[in-house]
């Protein structure tokens, strides 16, 4: 993996501890937004640790750049953030992150949560989550339509397999909730993001809010 932080002892801190973790290497250091896309073309890591307020690029655009390189074997972005109120969680969710947690983190709260990233899932700190549901439910100009535009192009299965990766359920959860195989739900999940241009479960998130396929609060 690739640790970005813009503060030499941040930075250092995260590196010192992820080079002791199990089942994880730590493949290169960033100290902005711009190194970070250089060295994560050149190493493609599986996961990018990615701090978001930096001088120059920040972890915002830094993320939309490292996802957009085509690969075949996609690296994903878990942001750090300081702040429940931090102005581009948000951004960074619609930049295609993974997932959010604070930098006060527990050591074994972050290897696991890098864990989870790596396998292809998504997540989030529980007040970051309730921080964007409660941004959806005040938005005077939040969808009410279960199906919203965009979505017509799914099948009746899709769109439920979408619902559900919108609430925050896993392929295995869903795959117990409708009663079908894991690998089921995976093409379903891998067709859907196809048809609608999606590079990863976080994006579905924020289509499903965005959408009404999903109500905050429901």
């Amino acid at each position: 993996m690739l640790v970005v932080d813009d503060q030499d002892l941040v930075r250092a801190g995260f590196v010192a501890l992820l080079r002791v973790a199990p089942g994880i290497t730590v493949v290169g250091e960033a100290a902005d937004g711009q190194e970070a896309v250089d060295l994560a073309a050149r190493l493609r890591p599986d996961v990018v640790l990615m701090d978001i307020r930096m001088p120059g690029t920040n972890g915002v655009v830094a993320t939309e750049r490292i996802l957009a390189a085509e690969s075949d074997r996609p690296t994903r972005v878990l942001v750090l953030t300081t702040f429940d109120l931090d102005e581009y969680v948000y951004a960074a969710l619609r930049a295609g992150a993974s997932g959010f947690l604070f930098k006060d983190v527990r050591a074994e709260r972050l290897v696991a949560a890098i864990h989870t990233i790596a396998a292809g899932e998504q997540l989030f700190a529980p007040s970051v989550t309730r921080r964007l549901i409660e941004a959806y439910t005040n938005r005077p100009d939040r969808p009410a339509a279960a199906r919203g535009p965009g979505l017509d192009c799914l099948t009746a299965r899709e769109t439920e397999v979408l619902r559900l990766v919108g609430k925050g359920m896993t392929n295995g959860g869903i795959a117990g909730e409708l009663v079908v195989s894991e690998s089921t739900v995976k093409t379903h999940v891998n067709r859907a993001m196809t048809k609608l241009g999606l590079s990863s479960r976080a994006q579905i998130v924020a289509l499903a809010y965005e959408s009404g396929l999903v109500t905050p609060g429901a």
